[in-house]
């Protein structure tokens, strides 16, 4: 199957009416819109809420007041230029700020506007900072999309982490498993270059971003085949999406067929709050219920799956919430908390951490640096407005 052809204006999809394509262009000049013809012949054009479409589309929930650029606080963990250092076993590279597909619901859509920079192309002073700290043992090349960079780029960063000897696993972050399958497939330096770097005692793994079942084609089945081929290890983490895959049986049916593709489930994510985002969010107790009632239809393997916050302070698990009470427990901590249980009161309207009643006895909110790497500047106002009661100014808080 050939490469598929990219397309980034909104207005040469026309399966969308011309009047919605004029109001979502306004959208498109504020957040990067990009997205293929193989990815698009998944849509169902004629059901206006396909969960494929949502992904991808821009949809006017992006403009409401809602949010944090860095809802993580993400640029308190940069320790150099392009290199985050949250977990003491793990650093970030932030090695691209493009996508293959920008989907909507991204917790880094601060990268989809033109006046962020946080990828470096110069990886260099990420990977000696790697080199002098002998307890990062894994690296995650992340942005943006780590198999969106040429085979080329790609090799170069993996061939200066393999000479660190303490550097154990590589996990590549990606959609293009599901996006553009043919990418991994039909390229075969590619596949020759994870061969070469993951092997029995240092593996790579490939960091898989499938979000709904009917992503997984045979053209995906067949990308997966050959990243096992290579030794490359799959692992899958999703947020639960309003709209997209906020239903048991979708959530159930997209744990089977990891499960029989040979792709770890991994996470479910709480979706964080980020601005742009409101229109994915849902409460916390019925994302919980959700995902116990799809664990309930699987086998021990899609059983598996954590649920998991990413949190400022860390990854918290949540284990229950029943009674109008939350329990959870911190799965990675920035504070070296791993393990802490907590018990919280749970409002049925809570949607994150922050939203429990007594969280902030449990972490402290890190300082700022002055140097920020992400801008939190207004966005220019819209040229034109939509017609929505709620849509406003984005504000970043």
């Amino acid at each position: 199957m050939p490469q598929p052809k990219y397309i980034t204006d909104i207005n040469k999809i026309m399966e969308i009416p011309e009047h919605d394509r004029q109001i979502l262009k306004q959208i498109t000049e504020k957040f990067v819109f990009r997205v293929n013809d193989y990815y698009l012949k998944l849509v169902n054009w004629e059901d206006p809420n396909d969960p494929i479409r949502k992904l991808v589309i821009p949809n006017e929930g992006e403009l409401l007041e809602y949010g944090r650029w860095d809802a993580s606080d993400e640029d308190t963990n940069y320790v150099v230029p392009g290199c985050q250092h949250k977990y003491r076993t793990t650093a970030l590279l932030i090695v691209s700020e493009v996508c293959g597909a920008y989907c909507r619901y991204c917790f880094r859509k601060r990268l989809f506007r033109n006046d962020v920079k946080e990828a470096m192309s110069d990886v260099s002073p990420g990977i000696e900072y790697i080199a002098k700290h002998p307890e990062i043992n894994n690296v995650l090349l992340t942005g943006g999309d780590s198999l969106i960079l040429a085979t080329a780029k790609l090799e170069i960063i993996l061939d200066q982490l393999r000479e660190i000897e303490h550097v154990k696993i590589i996990r590549l972050g990606s959609k293009i498993p599901v996006f553009n399958p043919m990418r991994i497939y039909e390229d075969e330096r590619l596949l020759e270059l994870i061969k070469k770097h993951s092997t029995t005692d240092k593996r790579i793994y490939v960091m898989a971003h499938i979000n709904h079942p009917r992503e997984i084609t045979p053209e995906a089945k067949r990308g997966f085949e050959a990243l096992h081929q290579a030794g490359a290890v799959i692992v899958n983490q999703t947020p639960i999406l309003r709209g997209i895959n906020d239903n048991s049986d979708v959530l159930a049916e997209l744990l089977d067929q990891l499960s029989w593709a040979g792709v770890t489930p991994y996470y479910f994510f709480i979706n964080r709050p980020v601005a742009g985002n409101l229109d994915f969010v849902l409460p916390l107790e019925e994302v919980y219920h959700l995902v116990e009632e799809a664990k309930a239809k699987t086998s021990g393997l899609g059983k598996r799956i954590r649920l998991s916050m990413s949190h400022t302070s860390g990854k918290i698990e949540i284990l229950a919430i029943e009674n109008g009470k939350a329990y959870l427990k911190y799965h990675q901590s920035r504070d070296d908390e791993y393990g802490k249980f907590m018990i919280l009161d749970c409002p049925r309207e809570a949607t994150w951490f922050d939203d429990l009643p007594g969280n902030e006895k449990y972490w402290e909110k890190p300082e700022k640096k002055s140097d920020q790497v992400v801008s939190v500047n207004e966005m220019p106002e819209m040229p034109q407005r939509i017609e929505r009661s709620k849509l406003v100014k984005v504000k970043v808080h």
